[in-house]
């Protein structure tokens, strides 16, 4: 009987010891604590080694257990999240001051990490962009969390060298257009296999098995340095500067203003009638202006031209460097992408040497 009630009463101080132990580390209770506690059970429960033994084994491994170090919170990969409150975008600079070069554009919604605060500059990163923008502009704390909730989209990223987009969700459909590996987009419905992504304002069909999903915020586009290489007329480049300052502007389906809002063929053709070329709003109509070159041969205001199963549905304008700007979809606007994050259909030339 006596045995019997030891056994209970070391059960009863086992289970209040470690409720009252369990957030303490060896550290920082110290060595009396431990040595403590052991004698108290030991000298209570000599009269049945096994279980004294048993509980004091217990509540050592508890006493010296270390806590795992802890991750810090993060909201779509950010620690110190900041996301960009204003119309369209907002001027990522060199340094912290209207008078440093433009180094990137953060879209509306877009996130960021906050790196460290010089007064009303703060110095962000995003996606390849690290740079000051304004701190007026920009969510943080709490409310950044919230904004964050509300905003970011789950993405699917190409990791195969050329994933099939296709019109159905199967094998035996016809390939709706060819994504580039590490490219983004965003997902639109899980089917289990199969999932609906966006592709430039369209709906299309990717395998599972060929993306990662992740929960994401947009990011920063880059402004690099276009190299234009030899032989590149002034018109050209002066034409990639015109159209790369509206990245970032809004797309608007059948749109025509590069302020208020462009569809992609909408943005073509008013870069190119600044120049005195009329083109129609159509990207299929605009494919059968100007001369088809090899895309290893375009230069600065080239186009690029996209498309699906049923023909050319998309049009981007090359800047140099394998990149191009277009108007991309409702969710990203004006932006710079690689010239080959899809498979072009054809390219043409409107220019002259």
């Amino acid at each position: 009987m006596k045995i019997e009630f030891r056994k209970a009463a070391a059960i009863c101080m086992t289970g209040a010891i470690a409720f009252g132990m369990a957030g303490i580390t060896a550290e920082a209770a110290g060595k009396h604590v431990d040595a403590g506690v052991s004698t108290v059970l030991n000298e209570s429960l000599t009269g049945d080694g096994e279980v004294g033994a048993g509980v004091t084994a217990m509540l050592n491994q508890s006493l010296t257990m270390e806590a795992a170090p802890q991750e810090p919170a993060t909201i779509c990969g950010y620690t110190n999240l900041g996301i960009a409150q204003v119309e369209n975008h907002l001027n990522i600079r060199e340094g912290a001051g209207e008078e440093y070069d433009l180094v990137g554009k953060l879209p509306v919604d877009a996130g960021c990490e906050i790196l460290s605060d010089e007064g009303e500059w703060f110095q962000i990163r995003s996606g390849k962009v690290t740079g000051y923008v304004k701190g007026e502009f920009l969510l943080t704390g709490q409310d950044a969390a919230n904004r964050a909730n509300e905003v970011k989209s789950i993405v699917a990223t190409s990791v195969t060298q050329t994933l099939n987009a296709r019109v159905e969700p199967n094998t035996d459909c016809s390939i709706w257009t060819m994504i580039a590996e590490g490219e983004e987009l965003q997902l639109l419905e899980d089917q289990g296999e199969w999932l609906k992504v966006d592709v430039d304002g369209d709906e299309c069909y990717v395998a599972r098995e060929f993306v990662e999903l992740s929960e994401q915020l947009q990011k920063a586009m880059t402004m690099t340095e276009i190299r234009y290489g030899e032989g590149i007329s002034d018109v050209r480049v002066d034409m990639v500067q015109y159209a790369c300052q509206f990245v970032g502007n809004r797309y608007v389906w059948g749109g025509t203003s590069l302020t208020n809002g462009v569809d992609c063929s909408g943005f073509t053709m008013r870069i190119y009638e600044k120049y005195g070329i009329s083109l129609p709003h159509s990207s299929r109509a605009q494919s059968g202006y100007g001369t088809k070159i090899n895309s290893s041969e375009a230069k600065p205001g080239d186009l690029f031209f996209y498309g699906n199963g049923d023909g050319i549905n998309h049009v981007a304008m090359y800047i140099g460097n394998g990149q191009v700007v277009h108007a991309s979809s409702a969710r990203t606007g004006i932006k710079i992408s690689n010239a080959f994050y899809r498979s072009p259909i054809c390219v043409t030339r409107l220019l002259g040497e």
